[in-house]
């Protein structure tokens, strides 16, 4: 296998710790976002979508989102698992993980990507010329802050989001978290529950 990725970026860290918690060694190549490095020809050539992470596999398929390829790692390396150990919670876990990249991810994206010159007709990942549209950045921080207080709620009388141990959804909401102060935002002080979950996940995954 081999991971096309970006450290520093959100999604390509969510796999990552996916990736480091089970303990699975892959080889790496680094696409630096900053230095436009997704849109060169020979990166192109191995995702036309041009974005990270993008993960190939052995025998040449080409995995692009991060839980595609958590669901393929976690059948090849079952242990420690990461996105369930029941039926139940294997649900659970996917409708998190699709929760929070819809919510928060999704709102400190269109703040960053929206408001930031850096990412001038560049207001979504891949290819295309897209305009920024500054609405679209103020309503992702009208829906920041009742989107963490949501999973606040949720994590009342709870360890982890799901189950009794760290799951692919603890993943994600800690990525989300950290993403925030890409654009100075951060978990409101009142969700304590999420405050208090955050050493507790981070302890887990070894961080």
């Amino acid at each position: 296998m081999k991971l096309y990725t970006y450290d520093p970026a959100p999604n390509p860290k969510r796999l990552q710790l996916f990736i480091d918690y089970k303990g699975i060694e892959v080889d790496t190549e680094q696409v630096n976002l900053m230095k436009l490095e997704q849109m060169s020809d020979a990166f192109g050539a191995v995702n036309p979508a041009r974005t990270v992470p993008a993960l190939v596999t052995d025998d040449g398929h080409l995995l692009t989102e991060v839980i595609g390829a958590c669901v393929y790692l976690e059948e090849l390396y079952p242990q420690k698992p990461l996105l369930g150990r029941t039926a139940i919670e294997r649900a659970e876990v996917i409708s998190w993980d699709h929760r929070i990249f819809n919510t928060c991810l999704t709102a400190v994206a269109e703040i960053l990507r929206n408001a930031n010159p850096n990412f001038a007709g560049r207001a979504l990942p891949g290819p295309l010329e897209i305009p920024q549209i500054p609405e679209l950045a103020e309503r992702g921080r009208l829906r920041l802050a009742p989107s963490f207080r949501a999973i606040n709620a949720a994590l009342e009388g709870k360890s982890f989001l799901v189950g009794d141990s760290v799951t692919l959804a603890d993943i994600d909401l800690l990525v989300a978290t950290e993403f925030c102060g890409w654009v100075k935002e951060s978990v409101p002080e009142d969700c304590a529950n999420i405050h208090a979950w955050l050493p507790r996940v981070k302890d887990a995954l070894g961080q």
